[in-house]
């Protein structure tokens, strides 16, 4: 029989032999969507071959109520709408996946994101894949969450997923819920508890603290939740003023106390990088804000988004170094990248 000294010794052994970053995990932000158009199901099977913990989601809603995985709530910054649908624009220019049905947008070429200069599409990340090669089309969620779930069996490693209700504001004005639309297909496939693999994150916490007080309840669900965190004059999420609409004021969310109150309804923060670490850092000397260190002392998890290895921040000579400085020195219990692979190697 062992004594209390031999056992103690052990776990003092099996305790100083884990790595730095145990616990910590990789979100594949839009899939490996460095190295293939973002949200394709391409882009989602490279990142679970790549060995990401949780595979990112954007949902938004068509016309004929399908939940179809997309950033943006129009189409025209990733498809060839604008030439397979002329003149299906609204007023401001932009073509809403919500004014198309799935049938319509099945008829779409996906691509990488582009913006018009001159009349010419050009990539907004020029030496990413190239633009219009090669066929995607705009997937469901139903439809990623098999292609994730099969890839889990067959390569026997599980992946999480990680879905995003993307304004669900804007869908409330459509007349749409879109939150209880994401809940009926997370049932479904049997994400249903704090043990299953997902995040559920949204940018509006209005939107959060219905889904945790009201409808959670409602679907016999309890599933871990992320409030993202965005600049208020990015106009990410709109609230109510009277009989108008106004941007939702994020600036709380950065004050002490912000994190006991956003605990409340949330199991994590989703924060924009800069708001850990400071811009104004250098290599030589990082400036952390009190964000993380709040979030822990709350009970929250903390995942911020977005690191590029094509959109290096000043302080960080090299994409290792970067990690190194929100997973290690920040403290950040898991990160948004394009690029999953490094992450996962660097983690390693």
């Amino acid at each position: 029989m062992l004594s209390i000294k031999s056992v103690l010794s052990l776990l003092f052994a099996l305790l100083v032999s884990l790595p730095l970053h145990a616990g910590k995990i990789v979100i594949a932000h839009r899939g490996a969507s460095g190295y293939l158009p973002e949200h394709t199901l391409a882009a989602k099977a490279l990142a679970h071959a790549m060995g990401a913990d949780y595979i990112e989601q954007d949902l938004v809603l068509t016309k004929d109520d399908q939940l179809v995985v997309l950033h943006d709530r129009y189409l025209d910054r990733v498809t060839d709408v604008a030439q397979v649908f002329p003149g299906r624009q609204r007023s401001d220019g932009r073509f809403y996946a919500i004014d198309f049905t799935l049938s319509e947008i099945r008829q779409l070429q996906l691509m990488e994101g582009f913006r018009l200069q001159n009349g010419q599409a050009t990539a907004i990340f020029p030496q990413r894949f190239p633009l219009g090669s090669a066929r995607f089309g705009v997937p469901t969620f139903a439809e990623e969450i098999e292609l994730i779930q099969g890839l889990n069996k067959t390569l026997g490693r599980e992946a999480g997923i990680y879905p995003e209700i993307k304004s669900p504001w804007f869908h409330h004005q459509e007349g749409r819920d879109i939150a209880r639309r994401t809940l009926e297909i997370l049932q479904q496939y049997g994400y249903t508890g704090k043990q299953s693999p997902v995040f559920l994150q949204c940018f509006d916490p209005h939107e959060l603290q219905r889904i945790k007080g009201d409808l959670l309840p409602e679907f016999g669900m309890d599933i871990k939740l992320v409030q993202l965190i965005a600049q208020t004059d990015w106009a990410e999420t709109y609230e109510r003023a009277g009989t108008s609409w106004q941007p939702y004021n994020y600036d709380w969310m950065l004050q002490p106390g912000a994190m006991a109150q956003i605990a409340t309804y949330a199991d994590g923060i989703g924060p924009w990088l800069p708001m850990v670490v400071s811009e104004v850092s250098t290599t030589t000397r990082l400036r952390f804000s009190r964000l993380i260190n709040d979030a822990h002392a709350a009970g929250l998890q903390v995942h911020p988004y977005t690191l590029r290895l094509d959109r290096l921040p000043a302080y960080a000579a090299d994409f290792e170094q970067l990690l190194d400085i929100v997973y290690h020195q920040a403290g950040a219990d898991g990160v948004f990248t394009d690029f999953p692979d490094r992450a996962v190697q660097f983690l390693r």
